[in-house]
């Protein structure tokens, strides 16, 4: 009888850890997909630029802890919290953030892939340290693909398709350089620009740029003494020539806008970055 009572019981507790290991396995493949999923737009409630979150960030607000750690970290470093060169020990941030070594471990690795981090064999991860030449660099990549995407989206807009999307950021771009929320400013112009890329539905050109948005909007925050106000008002240019399904003059904005952005961005950044 206590043979036949012991059967019964580990029986029963069969299917409950079935239940129970069905359910780990379909909360594990939700955090992946909210890691997956995360589009690069400003509002932090359901969309998210590179960098758009607060620096101390509840990691239990719905995004995984990847995520958390990722958004913080590169937060972070934007603002100027982590400076060049600093060191980003898993450690530490395990602990700062709230969250095991694993997702920070991840987060590093993103933040590398978008050029913001360094990771060394010796001396693990650190900030990335900028020089003159990849600002320049990144100004050439940014007229390479920019004013095309600037292009075909105005087509797109031609075609009577999207547009909305843009008109609501450059909304949310207007009311941050009235406020003057220079956090709002550079995550809102990031925004801006990555949805225009968005727009022409080239799935190539998206991935060629999402891995420098962190940078661009690393730079725009450097450049932070430039007058928001001009930014600002050739962003609403940019904006009306593609709405108007515009492409030649939106190639032409998109271009002047950020060659005329290069000099001035070098010159302020000459004494603080060095050329290599």
């Amino acid at each position: 009888m206590r043979t036949r009572r012991r059967g019964t019981r580990s029986q029963g507790a069969v299917p409950q850890r079935r239940a129970a290991s069905g359910r780990m396995r379909a909360a594990h493949r939700g955090r992946e997909n909210c890691a997956a999923v995360a589009p690069p737009t400003c509002s932090r409630s359901s969309h998210a630029v590179p960098g758009d979150a607060l620096p101390n960030e509840s990691p239990e607000t719905g995004a995984s802890h990847v995520t958390h750690a990722e958004r913080t970290i590169r937060a972070r470093i934007i603002s100027g919290q982590y400076p060049p060169g600093a060191r980003l020990r898993e450690r530490e941030l395990s602990d700062d953030l709230g969250v095991s070594r694993i997702p920070v471990r991840e987060a590093l690795t993103r933040l590398t892939a978008e050029g913001l981090v360094e990771i060394s064999p010796r001396r693990g991860a650190s900030v990335r340290n900028l020089s003159l030449r990849d600002v320049a660099e990144l100004f050439d990549l940014r007229l390479s693909l920019e004013v095309f995407a600037a292009r075909r989206a105005a087509e797109v807009c031609a075609a009577g398709r999207g547009g909305s999307r843009l008109s609501e950021l450059m909304e949310v771009a207007e009311d941050a350089t009235r406020r003057g929320d220079v956090h709002e400013i550079t995550a809102a112009n990031t925004a801006l620009h990555a949805e225009i890329v968005a727009m022409t539905g080239n799935r190539l050109l998206r991935t060629a740029l999402q891995p420098s948005l962190g940078l661009v909007q690393w730079l725009f925050t450097l450049t932070g003494g430039l007058d928001p106000r001009v930014q600002c008002s050739e962003h609403k240019d940019i904006c009306a020539a593609i709405h108007a399904g515009n492409p030649d003059l939106a190639d032409a904005l998109v271009y002047a806008h950020i060659e005329r952005g290069r000099g001035p961005s070098l010159a302020t950044l000459a004494g603080v970055l060095p050329a290599e």
